[in-house]
């Protein structure tokens, strides 16, 4: 499970009430949103990405969640993450959602971008300024 420690990047988010489903938890769809925007936001931010006109670009091409304990709102959540795995043209992120504070996650997850060129959405080799970014916030 990931800890405090293992994180390199953090976001917060405050739970919405849509985001509470019937059983009066987040629902599993928002961490997959929080995931989403949490590594796409770093990677703007660090002028990796450029969705309107980068190439190459990055597409999710895997994700996957578990959930240790429940969220709900009215409550700030951190998220955090950091480089797991790097290939040659992809690259796994490790993904913790902590309630604000909270030691443990209350979920984590690994979400994997591949590059690709824009036009042909074939894979790429990572670029070298991309690599280097990638690089500094490897767990």
């Amino acid at each position: 499970m990931v800890t405090r420690e293992a994180p390199a990047i953090w976001r917060k988010f405050t739970t919405r009430w849509a985001d509470n489903d019937v059983y009066g938890h987040v629902n599993n769809t928002v961490f997959y949103q929080w995931f989403d925007t949490a590594v796409n936001a770093w990677l703007v931010e660090q002028g990796i990405l450029d969705v309107r006109n980068g190439d190459p670009i990055a597409l999710v091409v895997e994700t996957r969640c578990a959930y240790f304990a429940p969220l709900a709102f009215p409550q700030d959540v951190e998220v955090g993450l950091a480089i797991a795995e790097l290939g040659r043209s992809s690259m796994r992120y490790r993904i913790g959602v902590f309630a604000s504070g909270d030691e443990q996650a209350a979920a984590q997850g690994d979400f994997v971008h591949v590059a690709v060129d824009r036009a042909s959405r074939k894979p790429v080799d990572l670029p070298a300024e991309w690599r280097t970014k990638l690089e500094a916030i490897r767990a």
